[in-house]
């Protein structure tokens, strides 16, 4: 009897693993619909730039302007793909045209970036700057994450020390223990060789648990041309007529605001710098900001949404007047078209990698401000579990 119930014990575990086994695999399945379910623990990291935009700083504000994708790219090259989100906090002094102007942290590089174009080296000459606003602006009204796992880090970077004589602010000191309390590290960049300006630096620095840096006024910019930019900026405008927008009219309102970020980049930036940002869409970092909201060819071919769920009225109009298998051979042609031209800009974003290393002596580039910045980040995000390998910063 005992013998009879362990055997119809055996075959109904047997039955039910059979049953279950199929779900179990099709759950632990890596595809790129549910790379999430299965890595939940996807690393990522929080940036800021709290930048002084008063007329002294015009040279460090265009090196921002051309190094922001070697950062990204160079932030994206941890071992572990991280997902980055960037925000900016540009600041003055009262009496100027602002104190401080805040974009929140934002997936959309692009955007973002756009409007960083936008802001011009103008007022200041009067000695000290808002930097007590700027700080406080930067830990209270950016949407940091609550996450202990994420890596957020802020760069105070500028050549005045803050007004300690304004009696309404609040001072460094105490935005500091907040920035403590949310996780945030806070490193400093000191324009020029102002003596004032040196020792206050390097306390926020310290109360921000982070490093002190300085650079010249040019920010030590590195000037980079390569023989492989010219065709990385045309296969970037390649890559991105494989999108394929789709939604409701809110979603088409953000997609045209995407759409005329990029179109700006293209116009704006220099050949290097549109080479740079090529090499950072081609990477798993930089998919956010390349396809922004509702991308149809990455949600059809990923399996998150299938194509007859779409409504008519939704898709784009040159999609809508196309039958429906024609729709389906459509977007697959634009998914392969797509893994073609990342594949070939991540062949030509590694040589021209190599050349750079090979023209550029080490010594050429270590007090710019790419490395400055990434001798931060290389020690600080290992404690968030983010490992980079290269001993210098991409470019």
């Amino acid at each position: 009897m005992k013998t009879k119930i362990l055997a119809l014990a055996l075959i109904a575990v047997t039955a039910i693993g059979i049953a279950v086994f199929p779900s179990i695999q099709r759950a632990n399945a890596i595809t790129p619909g549910n790379i999430d379910v299965v890595n939940p623990q996807k690393h990522r990291i929080e940036v800021v730039f709290i930048l002084d935009t008063t007329s002294s700083m015009s040279g460090l504000i265009q090196a921002a302007k051309e190094k922001i994708w070697s950062i990204a790219s160079t932030m994206a090259s941890a071992q572990q793909n991280p997902d980055i989100k960037m925000g900016l906090v540009a600041f003055r002094d009262r009496g100027d045209a602002y104190v401080t102007r805040v974009l929140d942290l934002s997936e959309d590089l692009d955007s973002m970036y756009a409007r960083l174009m936008d802001f011009k080296a103008q007022g200041g000459g009067d000695g000290p700057e808002s930097v007590n606003q700027a700080l406080h602006d930067a830990v209270n009204r950016i949407s940091w994450s609550g996450d202990d796992n994420v890596y957020k880090v802020a760069f105070l970077i500028g050549d005045a020390p803050p007004h300690m004589d304004y009696q309404d602010d609040v001072k460094f000191p105490e935005t500091l223990k907040l920035a403590k309390r949310k996780g945030i590290i806070v490193n400093t960049i000191q324009s020029g060789q102002q003596r004032e300006t040196s020792p206050v630096w390097q306390n926020i620095a310290q109360l921000g648990f982070g490093e002190y840096f300085q650079v010249e006024n040019s920010g030590n910019s590195v000037a980079l041309s390569t023989p492989f930019d010219k065709k990385l900026s045309e296969l970037a405008a390649s890559l991105e007529d494989t999108r394929i927008f789709y939604g409701d009219l809110k979603q088409r309102k953000l997609q045209a605001q995407k759409i005329d970020a990029s179109k700006k980049l293209r116009e704006e930036l220099s050949v290097s710098a549109l080479a740079r940002r090529s090499a950072f869409n081609a990477t798993a970092s930089g998919e956010a900001n390349f396809l922004g909201n509702s991308e149809l060819v990455d949600a059809i071919s990923s399996g998150r949404v299938d194509l007859d769920d779409i409504a008519d009225e939704e898709l784009p109009a040159s999609l809508s007047a196309m039958a429906p298998e024609e729709q389906k051979a459509h977007i697959a042609t634009q998914a392969e078209r797509r893994d073609q031209i990342k594949l070939e800009i991540r062949k030509l974003s590694s040589s021209r990698q190599r050349y750079i290393e090979e023209q550029l002596a080490p010594e050429a580039t270590k007090d710019s401000l790419d490395e400055k910045i990434y001798s931060a980040v290389k020690n600080q995000a290992k404690t968030k579990g983010l490992i980079y390998e290269s001993d210098r910063a991409e470019y």
